[in-house]
Order: C-alpha cells, then structure tokens, then sequence
C-alpha cells in the first residue's frame, strides 16, 4: 500500500543555485524540523549512489533513516530512495525549472510505502504529509532564499 503527496514552489533564486542546495541532502536539516542529523558518504560532491544518513523523529519517535540518490540531472532533477528498513519508507525527488528574471519552480514530492504494522499508519502519516506539504514547500524556500 503506498500513496503520494507533493508541493510546488517559486524560489528566488537561480536554478542552478537551488539544484546545488537541494543535491547537497544534508541541507535537510535546515528545513526539516523532523531531520535531527544528516551524514553524507561519500564526501565529495553528490552523485548517483550518494548516500544520506539521517535520524528523524516522528510522532515523538526516533529513527535512522538511509537515502540513496538514484537519479541526478544537473539543474534539472534530484531522485532518491529510501534504503531503511521502516515501516513507512519513502522515494521522492526534486524537479526544478528555470523561471524568467532569475527564479526557480520547484516540484516536491514523495511516494510513501507502508511494510507490515506500517500499512496501517499510513493513511495518517500520508494526510499529515499532505497537509503540511505546502508548509514544506515554503519552508524549502525560505532555507534556500537565506543561503
């Protein structure tokens, strides 16, 4: 069982400057109240294969998360799945488009898939991202405006 949730937002910035931020996963922290730290291997720039480790908390709970970055077309596209074993996991990307005068519009959005227990909770955890996607994507925003 699995469903989809995504935001779209203008940022004022150019596309090339909001692909390189987005690329870079441990900005995460930065927008993402959920995300408690973030680890990138290898260092170096972000690649196909590039992995992020995270610990999030949900719901009061606290959780090691692991993301792989399967696609990545620079300034265009940012792809990743999730690699934990959770009960609700996630794939998702970025899709930037350059917007005259300078800006960039940014589609986000996340397939979550619930394993077991988790295909329960996921109807709740799938209307909570949805409601707070829009919020997501301003806060998205407004990391990126600030760096």
């Amino acid at each position: 069982m699995s469903g989809q949730f995504e935001a779209s937002v203008e940022i004022d910035r150019p596309v090339e400057q909001v692909f390189a931020y987005l690329a870079d996963g441990r900005n995460d922290a930065e927008f993402s109240p959920r995300v408690q730290q973030i680890t990138k291997t290898p260092e170096g720039p972000t690649t196909v294969g590039t992995v992020f480790r995270s610990t999030v908390k949900d719901a009061g709970l606290k959780t090691s998360r692991e993301f792989r970055i399967t696609r990545l077309e620079a300034p265009r596209t940012v792809r990743w799945s999730e690699q934990s074993k959770n009960l609700i996991t996630a794939e998702g990307g970025y899709d930037l488009e350059p917007l005259p005068d300078g800006r960039t519009r940014v589609r986000i959005f996340n397939e979550l898939e619930g394993h077991g227990i988790g295909k329960l909770l996921l109807g709740p955890a799938l209307h909570a991202a949805r409601k707070d996607a829009p919020a997501f994507g301003e806060r998205i925003k407004a990391a990126v405006e600030r760096s």
